[in-house]
């Protein structure tokens, strides 16, 4: 009939998907779960089997004397074990017997207080810059102070009053260009020079009064604060499975240095073996302008060699044999000038028989799943679409039955790859390397520890000097 709409049906769409198995990870003597809480309280950590386990842990403290004191008190509350809940796994505790199978240490040689007079001349500084720079300068000194000492310190707790969180926090300013400033990035700068990783963490979250922020559980703060301490103090809490000795994984990411906005530096972070040890390097500073570059930095060829031939190097020293595979994650695609320099560099390091990937991952909500019922996809769906290749890295969890995250999971994408492996090998390493978040015992995040530590990594890079090398160990940057 004239005037009548017509309706064209959707072309047909190729649809494939599949479900990963979810990775399994290393605990002590063997062990194997894919649930870290589970591993570490049934097996202990596996950094009892790997040599890098300490049977005391010496910890410092920096705060009020209401701060030092509830922080002790509150660690020691916990290591004596933290009840759960129906959906909160407990803490077990941590003893020579229990959770991380080590004993806490204080001395009051390697505590510092903050008085009221040194804390009301930094709070009552007019300028926000000036405030800043005051606040940095008495952490720094007391840092300084508790890590002279002559005596045991493996990591140091640094309570922040709130009253100092909330007037010096952050500031903003220009010199060159803008510059926002973050004190605990700061401070992660200056007390990597002293050898010794920190938790920063607000006096409210240890005394807990009344009116304090929101919190996690006692149980999931517990398993937090314990994962982070285990590993900054050199342990190792678990370990990946499944992933071919001699990969060498390496996560790019870029920032700007503070007040310039013409250069960027890439920050990376890496993976380098079936362990998952991994290391930190600074890429070299380069020209990018956004408004003539684009929005997407791209390494210039001569750093992208550099990065590379840096990376088998370190990689080198620390295995004692190179790499025979290298793969790269970014979160955005190569230029044509990057993937050749990558490919050139690996072929020249390792010779042609060295396998590599260089792998864009990016979190997309163009593309979304549907299950019936009323939970989402799984998380280890690997969905092939029209050519185009997606991972639920969140989703439901059928080890335990739930979906635990408050919002609608989006998979990420393979947005750009050259190289050797096919999508299901790519995103079977993406999943283990989810796992490897050693600042908490979540049961996994949504990027790879590669892409989420290069990121984070490149924060505190931006406030350490030029002149500087930057410390090789995540710890000092968690």
């Amino acid at each position: 009939m004239a005037g009548r709409p017509r309706f064209l049906a959707p072309p047909p769409v190729d649809v494939t998907t599949q479900w990963l198995d979810e990775p399994q990870l290393a605990f002590n003597e063997g062990g194997r779960h894919d649930d870290p809480k589970t591993g570490v309280t049934f097996y202990g950590p596996v950094g009892m089997s790997n040599g890098t386990h300490r049977e005391q842990v010496h910890v410092g403290l920096i705060g009020t004397d209401a701060g030092v004191r509830g922080a002790r008190e509150l660690l020691e509350a916990y290591a004596a074990g933290v009840p759960g809940d129906e959906s909160i796994a407990p803490f077990p505790g941590c003893d020579p017997s229990t959770g991380y199978r080590c004993k806490l240490e204080f001395s009051d040689k390697t505590a510092q207080a903050l008085t009221t007079n040194e804390l009301r001349e930094v709070v009552d500084t007019r300028k926000s810059r000036d405030r800043f720079e005051a606040a940095l300068s008495l952490l720094d000194d007391k840092f300084r102070i508790v890590t002279s000492r002559d005596a045991p310190l493996d990591y140091v707790m640094v309570v922040i009053p709130d009253d100092l969180y909330r007037r010096a926090r952050a500031t903003d300013y220009r010199d060159g260009g803008p510059v926002h400033r973050d004190l605990r990035r700061a401070f992660k700068s200056h007390a990597m020079v002293r050898e010794r990783p920190t938790q920063l963490i607000r006096e409210s979250t240890i005394i807990r009064p009344d009116t304090a922020r929101s919190l996690d559980h006692p149980a999931t703060v517990a398993w937090n604060l314990f994962t982070g301490l285990y590993f900054k103090a050199g342990c190792t809490p678990w370990a990946p499975t499944g992933i071919a000795t001699g990969s060498c994984f390496i996560g790019i990411s870029f920032y700007r240095p503070l007040g310039d906005a013409s250069h960027m530096r890439a920050a990376v972070a890496q993976a380098f073996d079936e362990l998952g040890n991994g290391w930190v390097l600074r890429g070299d500073e380069f020209p990018w302008n956004e408004g003539r570059d684009g929005h997407q930095p791209h390494l210039p060829a001569d750093l992208a060699i550099d990065l590379i031939g840096r990376s088998v190097r370190r990689y080198r020293e620390e295995v004692g044999m190179p790499p025979s595979r290298i793969v790269i994650h970014k979160q955005s695609q190569c230029s044509d000038e990057e993937r050749t320099a990558f490919a050139d560099a690996i072929r020249a390091q390792l010779g042609n028989s060295a396998s590599f990937d260089l792998v864009g991952l990016r979190r997309t909500s163009d593309i979304r799943l549907l299950r019936e019922g009323k939970y989402p996809p799984l998380r280890g769906t690997l969905a092939q679409i029209a050519g185009r290749s997606f991972l639920y890295s969140t989703g439901f969890l059928p080890q335990v039955g739930k979906y635990p995250h408050g919002h609608v999971p989006a998979p990420i994408e393979i947005i750009d790859h050259q190289g050797d492996s096919d999508p299901r090998r790519i995103f079977e390493e993406v999943l283990a390397l989810t796992k490897l978040n050693w600042n908490s015992a979540g049961y996994a995040e949504t990027m790879p520890i590669t892409l989420r530590f290069s990121r984070l990594v490149g924060d505190v890079l931006r406030e350490v000097p030029a002149d500087r090398v930057p410390h090789p160990r995540y710890a000092f940057y968690m």
